[in-house]
């Protein structure tokens, strides 16, 4: 899981959207305070308007735009919690708050240009607000907040009468602002996706068989058996299973020792992943030598024809280890429910009924491949 060292995200980008999934809530409560704070912030500093500018025309449009962000402010904070599971809405409500807040200060800013110096402390805090406490992407906050910046720098040198030393130093703080912001949220943003990476290794060892890297029975039985037959319910789909076994895997052991047979399970388990569909279709280790297959949106066919194709594949390659070539077969049992048609138990026993067509083909011989379709 490689982080792109400029923007701080996945270089893949179906990982980098799995991580925001993974982060979505925590992000979108994160997102909820911040608006309120920024609200708040908005509202309450009308007061400083009253004080400084008196009970002019100025003094309403000021009381005015701090109102028309903050109404902005609410309207996205509503909007979310109205589109909670939406990674990109998330990503546009920030942006628009944060186009918003700092339009909304520059324009204050305008309207009040004899405090410039006051105001380039209130900068600072809303670029410091802008790169770490409102969740965006990385370079989304550095092209609001460098270009927020820069129209400040110019409205100072258009409207605040300051001396040349002065407007330099006021450049040059808030450059350094905004590089400060961007450091901390950069190594924020790494921290953030390491942790994310160290997590997704622990729950894949959690999942996986460590000898053939395929689904180990645990998670079969805790989540996927479950999610693939309630998918299968719903869209009213074949689900196919399929047991296989290897013949006389015993006798390889005291042929080749463990080592050999260790290099035939990983030979076997490879052939499975690498003959069904990535991302679609899934391979469990379920015992010794025994691998399950679970096959979406595939029928009997399919699923006998793939098991035919594992078979032949396997008696015709044979498996190097220590310059030796070992000879296996494997036997097959496949069992398929077709929702749209089956009754509703259909599937309880699938994998049983897998199981006893599996031994149904090594008491007729082994190397071959059982079938039924379970009404």
């Amino acid at each position: 899981m490689k982080v792109a060292p400029l923007r701080c995200e996945f270089c893949d980008a179906t990982t980098e959207t799995e991580f925001l999934r993974h982060h979505l809530a925590m992000t979108q409560a994160q997102l909820r305070v911040t608006f309120l704070f920024c609200a708040l912030f908005y509202l309450c500093f009308a007061a400083t308007d009253l004080i400084w500018v008196g009970y002019e025309l100025k003094t309403c449009l000021l009381v005015g735009a701090r109102i028309a962000v903050a109404a902005v402010v609410l309207t996205c904070l509503a909007l979310l919690k109205r589109r909670p599971d939406s990674i990109p809405f998330t990503r546009v409500a920030a942006n628009i708050v944060e186009v918003a807040g700092t339009a909304g200060f520059l324009l204050i800013a305008a309207l009040r240009p004899t405090e410039f110096s006051l105001h380039a402390i209130s900068m600072s805090i809303v670029i410091i607000v802008l790169y770490i406490y409102i969740p965006n992407r990385l370079i989304y906050a550095v092209a609001i907040g460098a270009l927020s910046t820069a129209m400040f720098v110019l409205l100072a040198w258009w409207l605040g009468a300051l001396q040349t030393m002065e407007l330099l130093t006021m450049a040059a703080l808030l450059g350094l602002t905004n590089l400060f912001g961007y450091v901390a949220a950069r190594r924020y943003q790494i921290l953030w996706r390491e942790e994310y990476s160290a997590q997704m290794v622990l729950k894949n060892l959690s999942v996986r068989d460590p000898l053939t890297g395929c689904y180990n029975r645990r998670h079969l039985h805790e989540q996927l058996l479950e999610t693939e037959i309630s998918r299968a319910q719903r869209y009213r789909l074949s689900l196919t299973v399929i047991m296989s076994d290897l013949d006389h895997f015993k006798a390889v052991n005291d042929t080749y020792g463990h080592y050999g047979g260790d290099a035939v399970l990983q030979r076997f388990a490879a052939l499975l992943q690498s003959m069904t569909r990535d991302s679609i279709d899934s391979v469990v280790r379920y015992g010794g030598e025994e691998f399950l297959l679970i096959l979406p949106e595939t029928d009997l066919a399919g699923g006998e024809l793939l098991a035919e194709r594992l078979r032949q594949t396997l008696a015709d390659t044979p498996v190097e280890h220590d310059g030796q070539q070992i000879h296996v077969t494997a036997s097959f049992g496949v069992a398929s429910v077709d929702f749209a048609t089956s009754t509703h138990e259909a599937h309880v026993n699938m994998i049983a009924a897998a199981d006893d067509l599996l031994y149904a083909a090594k008491n007729s011989g082994r190397n071959r491949v059982c079938a039924q379709q379970l009404m």
